[in-house]
């Protein structure tokens, strides 16, 4: 990136994904107005494992990483500046050379039940089939409304709302923030709120990566980081970090902010929702990184050796 040449933003290419660099494209113009003549930004559609492989589950390929690795490798390279990611899909550890400076204003971090057949999930029959792709989402299912069933639902957000439509799945659940994102929050029965199902490490949250020595795009960032989000961010990151969670884990937590205050719930659960085991902690806002590592260490010594041992369903 100089001048004359374009500040180029790497992104996966699904509609949300897409959605979300846009955002970023309009917030860096709103805070360097400079970067609003023509030619200024260029976004840069990089696809990764995880879009080409859509006949599996995430668990059964690998689990995180799977859509990063082809747009870290591009960044690492010098073939993008930045890059915009889904903060739940970024691993805890960032490959060498690559760091996290930005997190964007944090949207809303609940899941949303769609559905056809009924306005929530406590609502579904028994033998109701809920669809979702997420480990996290169908233990949780299962842990509480044991009497439903659930079925892996691979693709991005319109390939599952059709499969919904056309009958294959009873119900979804999707992330209420990606469905604001993408002007779709009237397709949403309802909201589950966080108690009833506890949201993925940093849903809800977009963030922004660069190379670790490229001052001029940490200098383009920091007007665009949002302190609060942040730090509820990497509360949870730490809690995931000690867990060594990926995809093959089904585990939940959320960092809350009320002041200086900081709220943190975490959950571990087996993926058939036959066990599961959950936290809280409090502190303040500065002991973030701490209360998530403090969180994830207590947890980890209650499930014992063997709790997350499981073979992944293709």
């Amino acid at each position: 990136m100089t001048e004359t040449s374009p500040l180029r933003i790497g992104t996966r290419g699904s509609p949300l994904a897409l959605a979300q660099a846009h955002e970023v494209q309009a917030r860096l113009v709103a805070a360097h107005p400079d970067l609003a003549r023509p030619g200024a930004i260029e976004i840069v559609v990089i696809k990764t494992t995880g879009d080409m492989v859509l006949d599996r589950t995430l668990a059964a390929i690998g689990g995180k990483g799977l859509f990063t690795k082809e747009i870290d490798e591009a960044q690492l390279e010098g073939r993008i500046d930045i890059a915009v990611h889904s903060m739940k899909d970024v691993p805890t550890v960032l490959p060498d050379g690559l760091t996290l400076p930005c997190i964007l204003e944090r949207e809303d971090t609940r899941d949303a039940f769609l559905s056809l057949k009924a306005k929530r999930l406590a609502d579904l029959p028994a033998g109701a089939v809920v669809g979702t792709a997420s480990l996290r989402r169908g233990a949780q299912i299962l842990y509480r409304h044991p009497h439903l069933k659930v079925e892996p639902l691979r693709g991005n957000v319109q390939t599952r709302m059709k499969k919904l439509e056309d009958g294959v799945v009873d119900a979804t659940l999707l992330a209420m923030a990606g469905l604001r994102r993408l002007g779709l929050a009237d397709r949403i029965s309802s909201a589950l709120e966080t108690e009833d199902m506890l949201p993925a490490v940093a849903q809800g949250a977009i963030g922004i990566t660069c190379r670790s020595g490229d001052q001029a795009a940490l200098t383009r960032l920091a007007p665009l980081d949002h302190a609060e989000s942040h730090i509820r961010v990497v509360a949870e990151r730490a809690f995931l970090a000690v867990l060594d969670g990926s995809c093959r884990t089904p585990i939940g937590g959320l960092a809350e902010l009320s002041g200086d205050a900081l709220t943190f719930r975490g959950l571990v659960i087996r993926p058939d929702g036959s066990e599961a085991h959950e936290i809280r902690l409090e502190g303040g806002r500065n002991e973030a990184e701490a209360i998530g590592r403090a969180a994830g260490e207590d947890l980890l010594g209650r499930c014992g050796p063997g709790f997350f041992d499981f073979k992944a369903e293709a």
